[in-house]
């Protein structure tokens, strides 16, 4: 009783959604309908808010896809060319394609979207794009200003997917969606649930599991108990307590994939206190990774020596010195940029304090936890940092706005398969909502361009890679905190699951009951 009194009001809806679904039949027969549930709530249709969730749920499909390692695939686009001087891209579409209300998936249906998406916050905004076009029904061609090598990897990024002309109002806003993958969306209601089914008409080989539902809920304990109780197939987002609930359980059977994501902490690099270096050194080298990794993920080999894991492997450098725990190395930093402790905390020569305020979000129910050990870890070098929970928009709103100072987040640098995209985006010539913020580097902004225009030797390349992860290490406009494991409850009775390492698909169409 205590436990259910503690779940927020949603989380609740969300239990007696599913329970009211499932009726009292479900222990004796298999339910036909595959429950999901995570913690990412519907913010809205547009592709650029939520398309993840109707890519991953395979409602929805881009021009391309990829490989666990992010080697381009076909996926509307059976295949591509890119012309000579590297600005014009053509493909050519599957030409039995459908969208789910029946109509044949077009050239100029494809054209018509993607010019959407060609405005930020959409990754496919990062391209240059001159404009888009049909040259015939099943043919599409895709013209730059410059190169743009990542190109096939843009076009796979969820605000990038592909819907039916069916899905806009006449103001060009999404008002339905009306995709052409596996799965139809049969009842949609944001911000927590969306119901699917198969789409007979899909061009591709069908799904042995026919009915599809996800619930967003908020906290790892629902989510928890979902699973345990068989209301959910897949549960993701499981923080280190809920795993443990969860381990042995007849029911359920825990699976797990390292991501190329990283816990960091955004810092606000043009404030007069966070200017200098030291500063931002001093706040790294007050850090316990290891403690931090040990105690909450419950697992020490995934505290951060630097920004990108292992799992990065073009871009983790294993030559970088390790980040590490060093308070009294900590105290002499802040004194030599001039900060002097006090009883009440550290004072700079004119006796201004210190004090700074770190967002966070519990969408990722890790994040919450490591604010507060890192503001009792700051504590003990004499800075004063107060916690604000809010949700996840407050941070890439803090940063357009200016008002933010820390940003306690996850980032995930294969959120486009190529990570030179992501990164391109967080520390480009203009920063990112999740990246640099008052800070940049000539030799970055270099680097990065070059990367990004394609056509760089190997050799090259990887000395660009260094050259940038190298840049950022050494001046910490984000300073990593732990690397990240998805941890999955999947109930006994389903088989076939595999986890995808890019977040890019539940993967539903491999899926089958067991039995």
């Amino acid at each position: 009783m205590a436990r259910a009194l503690n779940l927020r009001r949603r989380d609740l809806v969300a239990l007696g959604a599913v329970a009211t679904v499932l009726g009292p039949t479900q222990a004796q027969e298999p339910p036909r309908t595959l429950q999901i549930v995570g913690p990412w709530e519907i913010g809205g249709l547009a592709p650029a808010s939520s398309g993840y969730i109707f890519t991953r749920m395979q409602i929805t499909e881009t021009l391309t896809d990829a490989t666990d390692d992010g080697t381009p695939l076909p996926g509307l686009a059976q295949s591509w060319n890119v012309s000579a001087n590297g600005r014009v891209w053509r493909f050519s579409l599957r030409e039995k394609a459908r969208f789910h209300d029946g109509t044949p998936v077009t050239a100029a249906a494809v054209a018509a979207c993607l010019s959407k998406a060609l405005v930020a916050p959409a990754m496919l905004s990062l391209a240059g794009v001159e404009r888009i076009a049909a040259d015939g029904p099943s043919q599409l061609s895709i013209h730059l200003r410059a190169p743009f090598g990542p190109l096939p990897s843009v076009l796979a990024h969820s605000s990038a997917m592909v819907l039916a002309p069916a899905s806009y109002a006449p103001d060009g806003s999404v008002r339905a969606i009306v995709g052409s993958g596996p799965y139809r969306v049969t009842r949609l209601t944001p911000p927590q649930h969306v119901e699917a089914a198969l789409f007979d008409a899909y061009d591709l080989a069908q799904p042995i599991v026919r009915q599809v539902r996800y619930l967003a809920a908020g906290r790892s304990e629902t989510r928890a108990l979902m699973a345990e109780s068989g209301q959910a197939d897949l549960a993701y987002g499981l923080d280190a307590a809920s795993l443990a609930r969860l381990t042995g359980k007849a029911r359920v059977r825990i699976q797990s994939v390292v991501l190329p994501r990283t816990i960091l902490l955004k810092v606000n690099a043009g404030l007069p206190a966070l200017r200098d270096v030291r500063v931002r050194l001093a706040l790294s080298l007050a850090i316990d990774r290891q403690g931090i990794g040990r105690a909450i993920l419950r697992d020490p080999e995934l505290a951060a020596s630097q920004l990108f894991a292992p799992s990065l492997p073009a871009w983790h450098q294993k030559e970088l010195p390790p980040l590490r725990h060093d308070p009294g190395e900590a105290q002499k930093l802040l004194a030599s940029a001039g900060w002097q402790r006090h009883p009440d905390g550290l004072r700079d020569a004119q006796g201004q304090p210190l004090r700074l305020v770190l967002r966070t979000f519990p969408d990722r129910p890790e994040l919450p936890i490591i604010a507060s050990a890192l503001q009792a870890q700051w504590r003990q070098a004499g800075i004063a940092a107060q916690v604000h929970i809010g949700n996840s928009g407050d941070i890439p709103l803090g940063h357009r706005d200016g008002s933010l100072q820390l940003g306690l987040a996850a980032r995930n640098y294969a959120n486009v398969p190529d990570p030179a995209v992501t990164i391109l985006q967080d520390f480009g010539p203009h920063g990112g909502d999740w990246g640099a913020m008052g800070w940049r580097n000539p030799a970055v902004d270099d680097a990065l361009a070059r990367l990004s225009q394609g056509h760089v030797a190997a050799g090259t390349a990887a000395q660009l890679r260094a050259r940038i992860a190298s840049s950022i290490h050494e001046a910490l406009p984000v300073i990593p905190i732990c690397w990240y494991r998805q941890h999955v409850a999947i109930n006994q009775r389903l088989q076939g699951v595999s986890l995808d390492p890019l977040e890019r698909s539940y993967r539903l169409t491999q899926a089958r009951w067991n039995g």
